[in-house]
């Protein structure tokens, strides 16, 4: 993770566009709408939980900085948390996805954006192109050695 959680700003965006539980991609959605030079970042976070847990994620980055507009329905300790960017979006260009998405899917949700074909699988979920199964693999090695730790530990 070469950019740095943002607490104070992600929880901030969080209340102003009423940030929804288990809703990842609509509030990454909503949050770069509100802020002012942000990217819509889509990939996989490695959260501690009772154990580690590996999620397909979005959230926005600004800067150097990550803002998740999901922080209040996470753990609250930035330092459990692990960022894997699969690929980012500008406002232009996330809004122009969505609108095609719903002009040629109008009964799917546009959301998470999974790039173009060729794709790439992984068990019986589809991903995105190579940057995105790039993404998941260095988050399910982080993944694996945290847990294992975590048992080695215990």
């Amino acid at each position: 993770m070469d950019k740095l959680l943002d607490e104070a700003a992600s929880l901030e965006i969080a209340t102003q566009i009423g940030s929804k539980a288990k809703k990842p991609f609509d509030n990454a959605y909503e949050a770069v709408l509100a802020s002012e030079g942000g990217v819509y970042a889509q990939g996989f976070l490695v959260i501690k939980r009772k154990s580690y847990q590996l999620l397909e994620h979005a959230w926005i980055e600004i800067d150097s900085r990550i803002v998740d507009p999901n922080l209040p329905h996470l753990t609250k300790k930035p330092e459990q948390m692990w960022y894997f960017t699969a690929q980012t979006f500008t406002v232009k260009k996330l809004k122009r996805i969505i609108e095609e998405s719903k002009e040629d899917y109008p009964e799917d949700d546009p959301l998470p954006i999974y790039g173009d074909a060729p794709y790439e699988y992984y068990g019986e979920v589809m991903l995105g192109g190579k940057e995105y199964l790039s993404a998941y693999e260095l988050a399910a090695a982080k993944y694996q050695e945290l847990n294992q730790s975590n048992v080695e530990n215990n």
